[in-house]
């Protein structure tokens, strides 16, 4: 029996190391949509889908695992694999005025994982979506705006005004997806059935 329970256990470690690298990837490819269609940056702020693969990692596979993935995503990027957005990666991606987005993902994929798995009403799942998207815009813009007061060149007549007036082309788009995310989410979690481990 014992050896039975530790293979069991093996495969779920084995297939929830298959889902963060699936969401990692996931991650890789909704950095670089901007390569296909190059008008979707805003003030150096490139319109990705990487918030929503963020969401939807909480969400199906939990708090722990979703935030692993990500971690894995920005471990690769500062690598040096051209997994960020605009095919950029590297340590010095750091400096970036963008890469509190990139740290942000780590706390949107927890902090959606963890309202599912207090309650797994399709509510909650919606609410999770948004909370996260809230958390990453919060992180992401204030990076952005001491980024560029600090170490980066901040374009002309820059102020925490237009760091914000950036956010509002992909804000829509966001919010949109957020809600989607918990409507798919909560349908894959069911389907899937990850082993959610706190």
């Amino acid at each position: 029996m014992a050896t039975v329970s530790a293979k069991q256990n093996s495969g779920m470690s084995a297939l929830s190391l298959v889902y963060c690298g699936m969401f990692a990837a996931l991650m890789m490819i909704g950095a670089n949509i901007t390569s296909f269609v190059p008008f979707l940056v805003v003030g150096g702020v490139p319109i990705t889908l990487q918030p929503f693969f963020a969401v939807l990692a909480g969400l199906i596979l939990g708090s722990r695992l979703g935030a692993i993935s990500m971690v894995v995503y920005a471990t690769v990027g500062l690598a040096g694999a051209p997994v960020f957005a605009k095919f950029q990666g590297g340590f010095a991606q750091i400096l970036s005025p963008t890469f509190g987005f990139v740290i942000s993902f780590i706390l949107v994929a927890y902090i959606a994982g963890k309202i599912v798995e207090k309650n797994g009403s399709l509510q909650s799942y919606i609410l999770a979506g948004l909370v996260a998207i809230v958390v990453s815009y919060l992180l992401g813009t204030n990076w952005m705006y001491f980024a560029y007061k600090l170490w980066a060149k901040a374009p002309d007549a820059f102020t925490y005004k237009v760091a914000w007036a950036w956010m509002i082309p992909p804000l829509p788009k966001d919010i949109i997806l957020s809600i989607l995310a918990g409507v798919f989410g909560r349908r894959m979690y069911k389907v899937l059935k990850v082993r959610r481990r706190r």
